[in-house]
Formats: C-alpha cells, structure tokens, sequence
C-alpha cells in the first residue's frame, strides 16, 4: 500500500516502537507510586515531558499529557473559558477550526459563553483585522489553529496573539497538524495554550499534550487524579508517552531535514499533478502551506469514489479530516473556503511523509489520473 494520508495515518517510527517494547513487555509501575517500578516510570514519563516540552520551546511544567489531540483541545476551550468567567464569558473561534475546537466552543454556549466564528478568506486564511473586529471587552480566549488539518493553510498566529494579548484575552493554537511540518515554538508564536499530539510525529496513538503557559487558569475536565499537576486525572500512559518523547526528540533532531524531504516531495506532486490533471486545483493557499499537505478539487471526480477506487489500486488518501471522513455532509472547511457542496465533494486530501519514495508518488499519481478517468466516463464527462 502507498500511503499518501500521513494526515490521518502516519506510520509509527521505528525508533519510537524500540522504546515503548520495554514499556510493554516487561512491569511498568505507576508513577504516582513510591516503590522503585513507580519511580522509574516518574522517571520516564519526566523524560518524554522534557522531550515535548522542549520541540516547541516550553518549560517541562508547561506540559500537560492527554489522549489525544481532540482532548487537548477541549481541554484548552472549556477549561480555559470556565476558569475565565470572573472576566467574561466571549469565546472567539475561527470557522475552520478543527471540531474538537468549534464543537468544544459550542458547548460552552449552552453554558452560556456567546461564540464568534471568525470566517476565513477565499485562500483559507483568517485575517488578524478580522478577529480584531470580533474582540469585546468579555472575550477571555481566542483559539485559531497554526495550520489547517483539511488545506495545510498555515495562519497568522503571532499576530492574531498580540490583537488577543492587547484585549486581555488567552490564546489558543491547534498545532496538530503544524508540529513536525513547520517549526513551532510558543515563544515565536507568542501563545498561552497550544495543542499537539504524537501521531504527527510519527509517534503512536493515543497520546496528545496540552501546553499552558505558565500562570494561564485551567480548569480541569477529567477529574479523579492528582495526575498531571491536578490538571488532568487518571493513571498516565507510559507507553505512548514514552513514544511521544521519543518522537519529539527525534522531530528536533531531524526537522530540517524533514521539510526539505516534504518540499521535494511537494514539489514532485505539483509536477505531476500539473503533467496528468491540469484542471485539478488546490484548496487553500497555494504557498502558505505545509510542506507534503495537498487539498485538491478535482473537478467530475466525486472524493469518496476517489479513495475507494484508490484503495483497490493499493493507494490510500482521504477526502479531509480524519476525524470527519464518515461524515455525510461536505467539509466545513472547504465550504467556509467558498466552495460549493458539489465542489468539496469532488476533492481530495493528499499528505506525504518523510518516509515517503519518489517513486511512490508517481505511482501514485498514474493511479490517480486512471480513477479520474474512469469518474469522468462514467459521469459522461469527455476530455
């Protein structure tokens, strides 16, 4: 299988799997434990602490360990905004947010918080004057991700965080997608809170991380536990966090040569896309993306039929978010973009990875241009 969805289904780094074995196969203590299995697992779940904290530029106490990316960031929306109500109750989100983000958002409006969503222009990127012009006196956060997981689109956080610093507002990233592409670093940035997860390091499953700068209010939203500082409950997963820290170390070590990789490979699939599907074209910015991270309309083409036909020809892409690939209904993202319903179906969501050939892409590409075809033949759409 060619596996040109790394957005959704990175393989996990064989460096990573190395040292998260022991983890698995042999005893491994709880680290609220004060036995000599209990410290040692302290010891490791620190390590991959400072392993995060230190890809993006944090202290270590400024990393809060979740399950996923979707956890951080309702953890970053409801339990920043709940611990804000003394100032106000005034969320500002943009309408290309991932859902972990707007639907956390929307739940805080049935706890009566008022929400603005922050559209995003025709190239899908929200415009600081134009979160400027959603801020009120009440806002307490404002949450735009650093790169869009649907476009790769990657946003104007830093200035968005000084119009939210200038009203007094707490800002919130997404990085998901960004970390591991791009550099990140929250002092550039100029962020208060920040989501990242492993799986887009090439690291496993089932291990995200929230970082909240030091003196931002969090409430917690899992309780139960001391874990986490009291910020979020519930015995921590060694394995995958230990795989995360590995991962990370790994991503600071090689993230130059990473993007050069990705930019390559980029730059090998606007060549063939242009030789095979002229008409095909990108959504989102055509340059202010992530390297290896490709939303394509293609018109006559449907996106679901697509991936289907793909996969039977051993290549494998979605047709958007992950998350969000059963979803009946058309992308938000791509609607918010301005196209049509009938347009966002007939795209598709193409992601590289460093591991990825060549070779592969071209493969790929030649099993691309054969679906269309067909598509098109059977739409009675003639070249």
């Amino acid at each position: 299988m060619i596996n040109l969805d790394h957005g959704a289904a990175p393989p996990v780094d064989p460096r990573v799997i190395e040292v998260m074995e022991p983890c698995l196969r042999e005893f491994a203590g709880n680290p609220s434990s004060l036995h000599r299995a209990g410290v040692e697992a302290r010891n490791a779940l620190e390590q991959a602490r400072g392993r995060v904290s230190g890809l993006i530029g944090a202290d270590p106490g400024e990393i809060i360990f979740t399950a996923s990316g979707t956890e951080a960031d309702n953890l970053a929306v409801k339990g920043i905004a709940q611990a804000s109500t003394k100032r106000g109750r005034h969320l500002v989100v943009s309408s290309i947010e991932h859902h972990a983000v707007l639907y956390a958002a929307r739940a805080m409006e049935r706890q009566g918080f008022a929400i603005t969503e922050v559209p995003a222009d025709g190239d899908g990127v929200v415009q600081p004057d134009q979160v400027a012009r959603a801020m009120r006196d009440d806002t307490v956060l404002v949450s735009v991700m650093c790169a869009n997981d649907e476009t790769g689109t990657i946003q104007p956080v830093r200035e968005i965080a000084e119009i939210a610093r200038r009203n007094g507002a707490v800002m919130h990233t997404d990085a998901v997608a960004a970390v591991g592409r791009m550099p990140v670093d929250v002092l550039n940035l100029n962020v208060d809170a920040l989501s990242l997860t492993a799986k887009s390091l090439n690291g496993p499953p089932g291990a995200g991380a929230l970082y909240v700068k030091a003196g931002t209010r969090l409430r917690p939203q899992v309780e139960g536990g001391v874990q986490e500082d009291g910020r979020r409950g519930g015995h921590e997963n060694i394995p995958a966090i230990v795989g995360f820290g590995r991962a990370a170390e790994l991503a600071a070590d090689e993230l130059p040569a990473r993007i050069d990789r990705l930019k390559r490979l980029d730059e090998s699939l606007l060549r063939g896309l242009r030789d095979r599907l002229p008409d095909a074209a990108i959504n989102g910015h055509s340059d202010l993306r992530l390297p290896g991270h490709l939303n394509l309309w293609i018109p006559e083409a449907d996106g679901e039929s697509a991936v289907l036909m793909l996969d039977a020809r051993g290549v494998a892409v979605s047709v958007g978010s992950s998350c969000a690939a059963h979803a009946a209904k058309p992308s938000h993202v791509l609607l918010a973009l301005g196209r049509t319903a009938a347009e966002a179906r007939c795209s598709l969501l193409i992601t590289v990875g460093p591991d990825t050939e060549e070779s592969e892409v071209g493969a790929a590409l030649d099993a691309l241009s054969e679906v269309v075809g067909e598509l098109r033949a059977i739409a009675g759409v003639t070249a």
